[in-house]
Order: C-alpha cells, then sequence, then structure tokens
C-alpha cells in the first residue's frame, strides 16, 4: 500500500546534493518509492517530484503533468518513473515559464528552460526510454533534473524580479 510522504522543505542539505545513479531498478525499495512517489505528487497537486525531495538521494523522478488547482491548464499524460534520467540534446530556444515546487512553497519564478528536450531515461520496469519532450511537460523533466543535480528553480532566475508569491500569482493567473 503506497503511502504519502513528506515533502523536506529548501534548507534540507539533501536538495543540495548530487543524487546517486540507481542500479537495481526492480528492488523492492525502488519499486515502493516510485509508488510512494506517485501518491503523493497526486496528494500534493503537483505536476512532478524527485526522490531528494523525499530525502531520498536516488536519480529517479515522476513527471505527472495534469491539470489541478496549481496548474490548472497544464497538459494530461501518464504519470511516469524517469529513472537515471539524462537530457541528450536540447533546442537552442529558451523559454520563460512559472514554475513552483513542493518544496518551495508559496512562491513561483519565472525560469528560462529549453523549449524542446531530447531525453533518455529508464522506465520502472527497466526499459530504456527515448523521447522528445516539448513545452510544459520539458519544463518539468528540466525542473525535476535540476532536483538530481541539487539545483531548485530560484537557483535559474535571472532576476529577484521575476520572483512572485503564490497569492499573487493566483491573482495574475485566475482559473
Amino acid at each position: 500500500m503506497s503511502k504519502i510522504l513528506e515533502v523536506i522543505q529548501l534548507g534540507h542539505p539533501i536538495l543540495r546534493s548530487q543524487a546517486q545513479n540507481v542500479d537495481n531498478t526492480d528492488s523492492p525499495q525502488i519499486q515502493n518509492l516510485i509508488d510512494n512517489l506517485l501518491t503523493t505528487v497526486i496528494a500534493a497537486n503537483g505536476v512532478g517530484i524527485a526522490a531528494p525531495q523525499v530525502a531520498v538521494n536516488d536519480r529517479l523522478f515522476i513527471v505527472a503533468s495534469r491539470p489541478n488547482p496549481r496548474y490548472p491548464t497544464a497538459p494530461q499524460m501518464q504519470p511516469t518513473a524517469m529513472i537515471n534520467p539524462q537530457i541528450l540534446a536540447h533546442s537552442s530556444e529558451l523559454v520563460k515559464g512559472w514554475e513552483g515546487c513542493l518544496s518551495i512553497p508559496g512562491i513561483r519564478g519565472l525560469v528560462p528552460r529549453y523549449r524542446a528536450i531530447e531525453v533518455e531515461y529508464s522506465d520502472r520496469a527497466g526499459k530504456l526510454h527515448k523521447q522528445e519532450l516539448t513545452d510544459f511537460v520539458a519544463r518539468i523533466f528540466q525542473h525535476e533534473l535540476d532536483h538530481l543535480d541539487g539545483i531548485v528553480f530560484v537557483d535559474r532566475l535571472q532576476s529577484t524580479q521575476d520572483l512572485i508569491t503564490e497569492q499573487e500569482y493566483q491573482k495574475l493567473h485566475p482559473v
């Protein structure tokens, strides 16, 4: 039975450390972690969550884009566990978009990200996938990949002028 895990907050040292590769995707610990991350991201109205956000230092995250109260215009996709993910190639085009983070509640930032990326990852069965991601889903992937490298979205801001509270964001971007 999966459970909702505690999401650690900015300031916790694991959020600033390099995650370790997952060597055994079918281990019970990894399979249980995936189930718990899926439950946690949905309960928190997130569109992605990385293992370091629940104090587990593994190169694993969930991309779970879907419309929800925090991201009402998000595209719908099947939640996907991505193990040992990496970017193989990216567009030259950078696009700024609003991001929030379950580990940094209460604020959003206007973050530049590549519009299109070619990625590689293993799924929970250990099968290797290569695919191109664009726009919002590419943004989620890049945000979560940063978590595996000890980077949070505020590190990517071009200016502190690009920060806003969640309350003001909701006023500017009503559903």
